[in-house]
């Protein structure tokens, strides 16, 4: 925990620790446009790699992979009212989402301008949520429409995390972030696995600050001015809050400690806000692990994450957060770095499953953060021959950092199983149908752009022999063998005739192989039966005398 007062001499280094702007590092690739003024985009931790959407009006639009066109998943707009700070500003999803279907959004309702935090639940449709609503808290924000924060995410002990700004207006003036007997200018910490028949929408856990003392059991920590963004680092699970500040500075909290408070209204960034004055020497404040202040046009801190992708489009650890009004994205590693220059007004950061960072803007974009080292691609191998029963197999993929890359069939018999799209390196997995037809055939794939050849030779015609044709048992019965040569790729079965000869392996087979079976022993008059058994065929003949 850092104390707030004694610290000029940090702040300048912190303050003014820009370098130069990396701008051949990284580079926005588009991923959709033509949204209705997008405020996030996450995903569902189902392993669909879908990305959701979330615009202000009400809507929640839903992704596929590789795809460009988002389909409707939830609408509740009636429910909403937006513009401005207001909307539906946040979506998280349950960590059992896959099994139990239950999301949970964020909204400013209509009529009140109340903040609801609300669940709701996927249909049997994978891509469409039922619009059937169960409320699981209020918080009254009256006066003013700005300030009402709107982030929701689960934290790694399956609590529910919610941003919740001061309740508008500047300076705070009913000290809402200070006063623990309200929930505005504060990060809350709820349950919402409830016991059983308890009747209730959530609970607090007991191990939030103020459980069961002075202030409200739901407060995690205080002193926010606006937490419009944060996230957990997806490794160690560490919270950063970007908490927007006045008209003078920005700042990111972390680590986030319980019962933790981080300054405002006493205190914007580093600074006395002289709100307070007296306030400003004591002890008790937790200071930014960084700020930067409004100057080059930068007003508005957009929180971002902690960068632990795959395809190495930034260094591993670096914490991306921009700012609204420039359209700066700006990394921290130690110190804060520009690394690119946008005409965004940036709404929102989110993360895929894989870990990838991606830009919303507010003007209706959603794009992802790539390496701009170009794109290059191979496969291994390039082509693969078959019988004439066909088969599967796979294709690997070498390709840079972020770079994209499909994978397509150019011919019916040939399927792509696996792969089909992907980003950097990867394998694609295939099928090809047997050929019934005695011509060889050759057809391709095309995978990141190169050619894959497929060869497969035509099929012969079967023919099958049987060795031995028959056998001979006495009464007791016994055991015995029939060996099938066969052409590869030519099926086959073997059927009894008779009761008393029961096939014991090989009823079916591919090319050569063996069938056993048993005789059971003869006690009828005395005298000979003969039976038969059909095996590829063929026909073999059993005799048992007595």
């Amino acid at each position: 925990m850092k104390p707030l007062h004694g610290l000029a001499s940090l702040v300048c280094a912190i303050v003014l620790a820009f370098t130069v702007p990396l701008l051949a590092a990284i580079q926005l690739t588009p991923v959709v446009s033509g949204l209705s003024s997008p405020l996030f985009v996450t995903h569902a931790g189902d392993g669909s790699n879908r990305l959701f959407i979330v615009e202000r009006g009400g809507v929640v639009k839903v992704l596929q992979p590789g795809g460009s066109a988002p389909t409707v998943f939830l609408n509740i707009t009636a429910r909403v009212v937006s513009g401005g700070e207001q909307g539906l500003l946040g979506l998280a999803f349950h960590p059992l989402y896959e099994s139990n279907g239950r999301f949970f959004v964020f909204y400013t309702r209509t009529g009140d301008g109340q903040i609801v935090v609300a669940e709701y639940q996927v249909t049997a449709d994978p891509n469409v949520a039922s619009t059937a609503e169960t409320i699981i808290l209020t918080i009254p924000h009256p006066g003013q429409t700005n300030h009402n924060g709107g982030m929701l995410a689960f934290g790694a002990d399956n609590y529910l995390y919610i941003g919740v700004g001061d309740g508008g207006g500047a300076n705070d003036v009913p000290n809402n972030a200070q006063n623990l007997d309200v929930l505005l200018g504060k990060i809350l910490r709820i349950d919402i696995n409830p016991p059983e028949g308890s009747g209730l929408a959530y609970v607090a856990p007991d191990t939030n600050p103020f459980f069961g003392t002075a202030g409200r059991d739901e407060i995690f920590t205080y002193g926010m001015r606006n937490p419009w963004r944060f996230s957990f680092d997806r490794l160690n699970h560490q919270l950063w809050v970007a908490d927007v500040g006045q008209g003078a500075r920005e700042e990111v909290d972390t680590p986030i400690i319980s019962g933790g408070n981080y300054g405002w209204r006493v205190y914007e960034g580093f600074s006395c806000t002289n709100n307070d004055p007296a306030l400003c020497g004591t002890s008790g404040y937790i200071a930014p692990l960084f700020e930067y202040p409004h100057a080059s046009g930068r007003c508005s801190i957009t929180g971002g994450y902690v960068y632990r992708g795959t395809q190495n489009a930034l260094a591993d650890g670096t914490y991306v957060y921009g700012d609204y009004c420039t359209g700066e994205i700006f990394g921290w590693d130690g110190t804060q770095t520009l690394l690119l220059d946008t005409a965004l007004n940036i709404s929102s950061f989110g993360e895929d499953e894989s870990g990838e960072i991606y830009v919303v803007g507010l003007g209706g974009t959603v794009s992802r953060l790539v390496s701009t080292t170009p794109c290059t691609y191979s496969i291994a191998p390039t082509s693969q021959g078959f019988g004439a029963g066909g088969g599967a197999n796979n294709v690997g993929v070498t390709a840079g950092s972020g770079c994209d890359w499909t994978a397509t069939s150019n011919a019916s018999w040939i399927h792509v199983t696996s792969g089909a799209s992907g980003s950097g390196n990867g394998s694609v997995g295939y099928s090809v149908d047997a050929n019934t037809l005695s011509t060889p055939r050759s057809a391709t794939m095309t995978i990141a752009g190169q050619t894959f050849t497929v060869n497969e030779s035509g099929a012969t015609a079967c023919t099958y022999s049987i060795a031995p044709v028959r056998a001979n048992f006495s009464s007791a019965g016994g055991t015995g063998t029939v060996n099938v040569s066969a052409g590869a790729g030519c099926g086959w079965t073997a059927i009894s005739g008779d009761s008393w000869i029961t096939v014991t392996g090989g009823s079916s087979g591919s090319g050569n192989g063996a069938v056993t079976y048993s005789v059971t022993p003869y006690s009828g008059r005395q005298g000979t039966r003969n039976g038969r058994m059909t095996i590829a065929g063929q026909t073999f003949t059993v005799k048992q005398s007595r």
